[in-house]
């Protein structure tokens, strides 16, 4: 009889080795049977004021000063050299010359009952003033647009983290499991692209989903092959298939969250395939509500198209939508530095489209428990750049309004000081502002954390504080 190759010892500890991975490869498969939907809806930490956002985000910068944050002193004052010292002429310069004051180039007038102050930018949104809570003493990270457009998605003005979405969708799962927990529409390529709807470290499945992108009509975005070519019965054939390899596959590396992420999409892609044709179209809205968001007509079709469909995805139970104004140049839409006027060609393609969404919302009954959130990244200067006919950035202080969601409607929030250039009484910081979304939809800022590289993670870093009195 032939001596075996390898020692009693050698095949104990081979057969030992099999038997972990039997018992590995058999808590993978308990454990994929016990959450077989990883974007299941969540527990929210306390009673939640709504469940879902809206963001429109208006890329580039918004001039406060010409929209929402009245200052008289600017109208008096017109023309006059004066010292504004600020970070971004000491950037620029290394000094901070004389710039001369600029007046708003829209009428400014108190509007409903509550009077708050708006610009005749927006005339339309100017309707709807007794539904917002206008912030106007934000403040944020960053100078330059790619920083402070980071800033406000993911928490940070440099580092790979993620996105404000993808914690969201991992805080609170999804409330439909045939479509995201993250939508955003119409992005940018620019100013942080990607990283702006990314996961970073959390799984891969919180990574937002992008329909359509910048600079391609709102008519033509869409979900790449989410029609199948193949007859439902070779389809589901096909998808059944392959479920069987992915089991397989997630048994052989368990723990693999990519490999997970890639069967959740797959699986996730099969179920959208029944249902998201019917929400991303808008064959079935009714000719008065195509005229509410100004579809149809040339200014406004294109945001109009985008808004509707963040009502319809929203209503269809998807947590965080966000509707991009922007387009993939080196000068986002509401960067005007030299020609301010410029902002009301965008105004007239936005204005119509958000006043719609707030009315729609509210004849729903979706207001009540949706967050509006309308903003840029930072605000403009109270003077002229270069002393021409355009304003600069400006972190130091803007503004931006919520409606819905439990905040206190008609009401404006904090002061910037007499020129409309710093933030000066009752001060959000962005942390803020992120730290008082996720408490209006139940998550505990400081308790939304994910373990990576060995420290926890969470959206607001180290800082942030709910701001309560924007509460109702």
């Amino acid at each position: 009889m032939n001596a075996l190759p390898f020692s009693r010892r050698r095949a104990l500890q081979s057969l030992a080795c099999g038997f972990g991975q039997i018992a590995l490869a058999g808590m993978a498969a308990k454990t994929a049977q016990a959450d077989p939907a990883p974007l299941a809806p969540k527990p929210a930490g306390h009673p939640a004021r709504a469940k879902r956002i809206i963001f429109l985000f208006m890329q580039g910068g918004v001039s406060h000063v010409d929209s929402f944050d009245y200052k008289a002193k600017l109208l008096a004052e017109d023309g006059r050299m004066l010292d504004f010292a600020d970070l971004r002429s000491l950037a620029k310069t290394g000094k901070s010359p004389q710039q001369r004051v600029m007046r708003p180039l829209w009428n400014f007038a108190q509007h409903g009952q509550s009077g708050l102050w708006a610009s005749d930018l927006f005339p339309e949104t100017c309707k709807h003033m007794d539904k917002l809570c206008v912030i106007r003493s934000m403040h944020t990270e960053g100078i330059a647009h790619g920083p402070a457009t980071l800033f406000l998605h993911t928490g940070t003005t440099t580092f790979v983290r993620p996105s404000m979405g993808a914690w969201i969708s991992y805080g609170l799962g999804s409330e439909n499991q045939n479509l995201p927990s993250f939508v955003t529409i119409s992005p940018s390529l620019g100013n942080g692209g990607p990283r702006n709807y990314g996961n970073a470290f959390l799984p891969p499945l919180f990574q937002g989903t992008a329909i359509g992108r910048a600079g391609v009509p709102a008519t033509e975005a869409t979900i790449g092959n989410l029609r199948s070519p193949r007859s439902p019965a070779d389809a589901r054939r096909q998808f059944d298939l392959l479920r069987e390899i992915n089991t397989e596959q997630l048994l052989q590396k368990p723990g693999d969250s990519e490999l997970e992420a890639v069967i959740s999409s797959y699986e996730l892609a099969w179920r959208m395939q029944g249902s998201a044709p019917g929400v991303l179209g808008v064959e079935g809205e009714s000719p008065e509500t195509l005229a509410l968001y100004g579809i149809g007509e040339k200014a406004t079709d294109n945001f109009g198209r985008q808004c509707l469909l963040a009502r319809r995805l929203c209503e269809s139970g998807v947590r965080f939508v966000q509707v991009n104004y922007g387009d993939n140049t080196n000068n986002p839409a509401w960067d005007q530095h030299s020609n301010l006027k410029k902002h009301g060609d965008h105004a007239l393609a936005v204005d119509r489209p958000v006043a719609g969404l707030l009315a729609d919302l509210q004849q729903r009954g979706l207001l009540e428990d949706t967050i509006v959130w309308w903003g840029g990244e930072f605000g403009r200067t109270p003077y002229a750049e270069k002393n021409g006919t355009g304003r600069d950035h400006n972190p130091a202080g803007f503004s931006l309004w919520l409606a819905g969601g439990g905040f206190k409607a008609g009401t404006a929030y904090g002061e910037t000081d007499e020129w409309g250039h710093h933030a000066v009484v009752n001060k959000v910081h962005m942390h803020d502002l992120h730290a008082t979304l996720l408490h209006a939809l139940g998550l505990d800022h400081e308790a939304l954390t994910f373990r990576h590289a060995g420290r926890d993670f969470r959206l607001t870093d180290v800082s942030g504080q709910v701001v309560r009195d924007l509460f109702a």
